[in-house]
């Protein structure tokens, strides 16, 4: 039998999926906060469950201690403190996001702004007056911070490398930089450099009221950052580099030169934070005073899709739910890594929202269509 002769065999359907996901073109503001209420609830509902099997304790005490972790008596002020912390160094890797250039280095850039302040206030420290000392840390951790900014920012524009490793990598330059430090101001070992040895330079307390100024400077730097990126012409070359680099070059925009000013901003913002710091609140420096807040700050700008103001509200719960999540370990006497695991839970409801927010899961009815009419046409014979 020769080949056209052979009996083709039947094609098979396509197999079609149970349920497929498409990309939401936009959501309405009002189901975007239910989808995240929901989450939060979610998240502080498996919290609860997973410290009652731990603790036997009735959930509700669970959520009184979250709450009273975070706005209890004597630690509002601390909290709005966190808070303002983390918008600063979430302010600062906005632009270089948005630029979609991924700083994952602004737990070293604030680290090094903590370095030069450090060092300011050792070197300085009763040398010359305070309202000096405090101008010359101020300079200092801006100027450190901008440095180590633009590093990876040149190299990025030049020779385009990867700026995800680049920056992750200086991380742990300014650590050992710090740890450097720490061995040669301070010779007990300690591995911290405290009040004792920084005693001079600090913040003033305005009305009496501790961290008021930091909170004050991070709420102007937040204002100043939403009119950069809104309505200035820096702000439209970012976000035109950041949707096409092709587009920028041909509508003439220099983006290496916008590479490395944005880099610089992010920068010089993170080595504000890290004066804030040392000079506003701890007054000390070790390897961990930023404390993972350069990582955090990240998810803080995507999921407030990089606009300055949803941020304080981002900022806001996640510090909230960080502080109560400490303070359910220590009430409930666990293992200081508990509240890791908390937060940890907390954070993957959040981050998992955001894909019912940007997508829509659709189930597959394709196959009841299909069989209606064929058990129609069975009838009718």
């Amino acid at each position: 039998m020769s080949k056209q002769n052979k009996p083709q065999a039947a094609a098979r359907p396509a197999r079609e999926p149970f349920l497929y996901v498409t990309r939401r073109d936009q959501i309405p503001l009002g189901r975007a906060i239910l989808i995240r209420v929901i989450a939060i609830l979610l998240a502080l509902i498996v919290c609860s469950v997973v410290t009652r099997v731990l603790t036997g304790d009735d959930p509700l005490s669970i959520y009184a201690t979250i709450f009273h972790g975070a706005f209890g008596t004597g630690r509002m002020l601390v909290t709005l403190h966190d808070i303002a912390i983390l918008l600063c160094i979430s302010l600062a890797v906005t632009p270089a996001f948005r630029m979609r250039f991924w700083n994952t280095g602004a737990e070293g850039q604030v680290l090094i702004g903590c370095l030069s302040t450090a060092v300011c206030m050792l070197v300085l420290g009763g040398k010359v007056p305070d309202g000096l000392l405090i101008l010359i840390m101020a300079v200092s951790a801006i100027l450190s911070g901008v440095i180590w900014g633009v590093i990876p920012a040149f190299f990025k524009a030049h020779w385009n490398t990867n700026e995800t490793l680049f920056t992750l990598m200086m991380n742990y330059v300014a650590i050992q930089l710090v740890e450097y430090f720490l061995k040669v101001a301070d010779k007990t070992g300690s591995n911290v450099v405290g009040p004792d040895l920084l005693t001079h330079g600090w913040f003033p307390e305005i009305f009496g009221v501790k961290y008021l100024l930091n909170i004050l400077i991070v709420a102007i730097v937040c204002i100043a950052m939403h009119i950069y990126l809104r309505y200035s012409k820096h702000g439209y070359e970012i976000a035109v580099v950041g949707e096409s680099e092709n587009t920028a070059h041909y509508i003439g925009i220099d983006v290496k030169k916008v590479i490395i000013r944005t880099m610089a901003l992010s920068g010089a913002i993170c080595g504000l934070a890290g004066l804030l710091l040392v000079g506003g609140s701890s007054h000390s420096i070790d390897s961990n005073l930023v404390d993972g807040r350069g990582f955090t700050a990240i998810m803080v700008s995507w999921l407030a899709k990089f606009d300055p103001f949803t941020m304080i509200l981002t900022t806001l719960l996640l510090v909230f739910l960080a502080r109560g999540a400490d303070e359910v370990t220590s009430k409930f006497g666990l293992n200081s890594d508990f509240s890791e695991i908390l937060t940890g839970i907390i954070l993957f409801f959040i981050i998992g929202c955001e894909f019912f927010i940007n997508y829509q899961v659709h189930f597959n009815h394709h196959k009841k269509e299909k069989a209606a009419p064929a058990a129609v046409s069975g009838e009718g014979n």
